[in-house]
This record gives structure tokens, C-alpha cells and sequence, in this order.
């Protein structure tokens, strides 16, 4: 697990180049866009910076399921545009349809509904800005993939476990232990399809208690940058960054509150559970 305190355009390159040597083909990254003007999704310029070095990349979304600004390919197109997300292709994915990839040996599904472009890449990088999440208690990599590549109206129904029209109210919306391993489920799905053709990076930076479908709503962050994490084991870098906050003493107590009180460390053993990584990691900090 490589880890780098300072958050900039040199230091996210560098830990990239550690964790790059599986991956090739034409390659998926997976980043959350964002809605309309979300005051705390990750820099364009840095994302910017990582893309032109990382050849045949194309930065992929998927439409939501709750209605906003990504609720349709069209508004959702308007929405990249809006955020700044101009410089390099970005495939959504789920814009022409949907593919279903297995679960082996999942908990409650036995495949689910993804952006059918899926299918068109070789390798992803899964490139995350780890933050809390309404639903969820916290957003890293494997909600990224979890949420984040499940089909719109399809696919993100089966993970969020809901039937028909979502609820308008979010603490409607089936949650705690089970939306958790309805996630868990949907991430392996993905890791699955990849191999060991997938790696990841979790950007630890205006960690709001707010996920930025949130947009200009999210809560003010109140707790410190921490840095950017790189690795080849979907669990160890959540269960890192996890960590990372809770040992954050001073300026914790509401990402911790959050993460707690939606019971997100289910995400972890649901994930451990499904051995999709290692609980036990050496974070070895780089210059």
C-alpha cells in the first residue's frame, strides 16, 4: 500500500507508476464525476495530469437512478461539461445499454446489470475521492465500482435493493448492513471481470460526510487532507483509508459519526467475506 500525505498532480503520477504494471489494453478509468458544480470532486488538472500519461484512457461514468443531474445521458453529458470534464474522452457507459457480468459466489445476486461499455475495456483504474456518503457512511473504491458501474435504471436499483420508483426522502431507501453487501455483491462483479487487470488510487481530500451526487449540498468537509493512497487490493486501500480517519484524532467525529451510524464498516467484511483483498497492509509512504 503506497501512500503519499501530499496532494498534487507529481505525487498522484508517481504512486501510479507503483501500481501500473498490470494494467494495459485499452484502459477504463473509473472516476466520479460529480454533479452540476460539487464543490469537492477532485481537480481536473490533476485528474488532467494522470490521464494524458496513462495511453488508450478514457474516464467512464454511468447515468444515476436518482433524478439529477446525471439522471439522463443527455443532462448528464451537459454535466461533464459543466464540471470541467472536457479534456479526454468520458464513456458513459450505460448510454446504449446494459450488460449483466456474474457474481461468484455472491450473497444475495447472481449478476448484475452494468454500463454495457464495460465490455470494452481491458483494464480499469479505479480513481476515487474518498469521502463520506449519505447512504453508504463512506465512498471509496469499492463503492466507486460498486455503485459507480452498475447501469442506471437497471443495475443501481439491484444494488441499492429497491423496486420501482426510488423514494424521494434517501432515508427511505433500504440501507445498513444490507446495502452494504449488496455493494460488496456489485464490486465483485466487477473485480471479477477485470482480474488482476484493475488497481486503484483513493484521493483523501475534502472529505465531506457527503458523497458528490451531493453537489453544491454536501456538507462543509470537517476534517484535514490526509493524502492519496495507491493499490493493487480493493480492500486494503479502503480499509486503509478507514483507518487513516479514524486514527485522525481532532477533526474526525463527524466522518466517523457518519461511517458509524449507516453501519459502513460492513463494507469491509462483507468485502473480506467475498475475499476481495486483505485486511492487513504496510503503508509505505513515498517522497
Amino acid at each position: 500500500m503506497y501512500f503519499s500525505p501530499v496532494i498534487d498532480s507529481d505525487h498522484l503520477n508517481k504512486l501510479y507508476d507503483l501500481i501500473k504494471d498490470n494494467l494495459s489494453g485499452k484502459i477504463a478509468i473509473k472516476l466520479h464525476t460529480g454533479e452540476r458544480h460539487g464543490p469537492n470532486i477532485l481537480p481536473r488538472e490533476m485528474v488532467k495530469s494522470l490521464q494524458a500519461r496513462i495511453p488508450e484512457s478514457t474516464i467512464v461514468e454511468t447515468n444515476t437512478l436518482y433524478h439529477g443531474d446525471r439522471y439522463t445521458t443527455e443532462d448528464h453529458l451537459k454535466t461533464l461539461e459543466i464540471n470541467g470534464w472536457t479534456f479526454c474522452p468520458v464513456d458513459i457507459m450505460d448510454a446504449e445499454g446494459t450488460v449483466n457480468l456474474p457474481v461468484k459466489g455472491g450473497k444475495h445476486f447472481k449478476e448484475v446489470s452494468m454500463g454495457g461499455h464495460i465490455v470494452n475495456y481491458d483494464s480499469m483504474l479505479v480513481l476515487t475521492h474518498f469521502k463520506g456518503h449519505a447512504m453508504g457512511g463512506f465512498g471509496g473504491s469499492m463503492k466507486n465500482i460498486a455503485i459507480g458501474c452498475a447501469s442506471g435504471q437497471v443495475g443501481k436499483r439491484q444494488v441499492h435493493g429497491i423496486e420501482g420508483e426510488p423514494p424521494a426522502d434517501w432515508n427511505a431507501w433500504p440501507a445498513k448492513e444490507k446495502l452494504m453487501e449488496l455493494m460488496a455483491d456489485s464490486a465483485k462483479a466487477t473485480i471479477d471481470h477485470f482480474g488482476k487487470r484493475i488497481t486503484y488510487i483513493n484521493v483523501m481530500r475534502n472529505m465531506s460526510v457527503d458523497c458528490d451526487c451531493a453537489g453544491v449540498a454536501a456538507a462543509k468537509p470537517t476534517i484535514a487532507d490526509i493524502g492519496i493512497l495507491a493499490s493493487t487490493d480493493l480492500l486494503a486501500i479502503d480499509q486503509a483509508c478507514v483507518d487513516l480517519v479514524y486514527s485522525h484524532h481532532g477533526d474526525n467525529r463527524d466522518l466517523v459519526e457518519r461511517m458509524e451510524s449507516r453501519h459502513g464498516l460492513r463494507q469491509l467484511t462483507a468485502m473480506a467475506e467475498h475475499k476481495m483483498g486483505n485486511t492487513q497492509y504496510e503503508l509505505i509512504e513515498i517522497d
